[in-house]
């Protein structure tokens, strides 16, 4: 285990679903406190304090905008879990955003980015996701902002003053989305414009994700990075979490997303992590739930050890 695997975990709950353009995700915070996501932590070592949910009021001040739904609400999750992930982190915290849909992203990746430019160290972005979510209100078939936190945080999708237009952002040549499976054709474009890494599931499928995972570490660690993990429930094949409003078929599976967690937390170079899109009111009775925080536990290093078959 790494020396800086013991660094104070602070929880932050996002109840937050206007993104997604569906009701649910903002009950996930809950159902993974009643997974017992702090006890999990707390059980390997670590000092876990849990700051409650966020309660933003609505920004205002922010245009009306057709192709990004919601954007008053968004905002203002985004303008307070900025503030938020940043003040934990440069607290010396590993935050742990339970979430609510996958734009409060925007928020997360973007107080990252701040914390990182202070102590001047190039900040990375691991996306376990379905979807590259780089689209822009100009591109997006839904207009739901919960497909453009990436484009938003790299400074790609700056279409309303959320956040501070001089706000540092993450290089998109920094970003890499493992296990994506579904994008949309302007989308697609504007990933290869950008060079956002790319490992969909045929790549997975190919290399193993041993390899795959292996390599992003190697380049995070060279550069002295900082290393932010966006674990999007739609990563997993919808069998193994059913939980989510957005399944696309054709998942990781359980095996291969511990295997992820397990080789991030022998690296030691976790220092943020979204757990995002898990919607209760889709899952089959908290099983969804209960594998993020058995993912979460992982990744902070619970192992699985071989057990012998019982006999029938």
């Amino acid at each position: 285990m790494a020396e800086a695997s013991k660094r104070p975990l602070t929880l932050i709950g996002v109840p937050l679903e206007e993104g997604s353009g569906r009701g649910g995700a903002a009950m996930g915070p809950a159902a993974l406190r009643i997974a017992g996501i702090r006890t999990a932590l707390s059980d390997l070592g670590y000092p876990v304090s849990d700051r409650g949910d966020l309660r933003p009021t609505l920004a205002d001040d922010l245009p009306e905008m057709a192709r990004a739904l919601n954007l008053k609400r968004v905002g203002g999750f985004i303008r307070d879990l900025e503030q938020a992930t940043y003040e934990a982190a440069s607290g010396g915290a590993i935050p742990i955003l339970l979430g609510g849909d996958h734009s409060l992203s925007m928020g997360s990746v973007s107080g990252m980015a701040r914390h990182a430019a202070e102590i001047g160290r190039p900040l990375f972005v691991l996306w376990l996701d379905a979807h590259s979510d780089f689209n822009s209100p100009e591109t997006s078939p839904s207009g739901n902002i919960h497909g453009m936190p990436v484009a938003y945080f790299c400074g790609k999708a700056e279409f309303a003053p959320i956040l501070d237009k001089d706000r540092p952002f993450v290089d998109p040549r920094n970003v890499y989305q493992v296990g994506i499976r579904s994008v949309d054709p302007e989308e697609r474009e504007l990933v290869r414009a950008n060079a956002v890494n790319v490992h969909d599931m045929r790549a997975i499928d190919e290399n193993g994700v041993a390899a795959i995972l292996r390599t992003i570490l190697e380049k995070v660690s060279a550069a002295n990075g900082l290393l932010h993990v966006s674990f999007d429930v739609d990563f997993l094949d919808p069998d193994v979490a059913p939980g989510v409003g957005t399944t696309v078929p054709g998942g990781a599976t359980f095996r291969e997303a511990h295997l992820i967690m397990e080789m991030i937390c022998d690296s030691g170079l976790v220092s943020s992590l979204d757990l995002v899109e898990l919607n209760p009111f889709l899952d089959d009775r908290g099983k969804s739930a209960r594998v993020l925080v058995e993912m979460t536990a992982s990744l902070f290093g619970r192992r699985i050890f071989d057990r012998p078959t019982r006999a029938a």
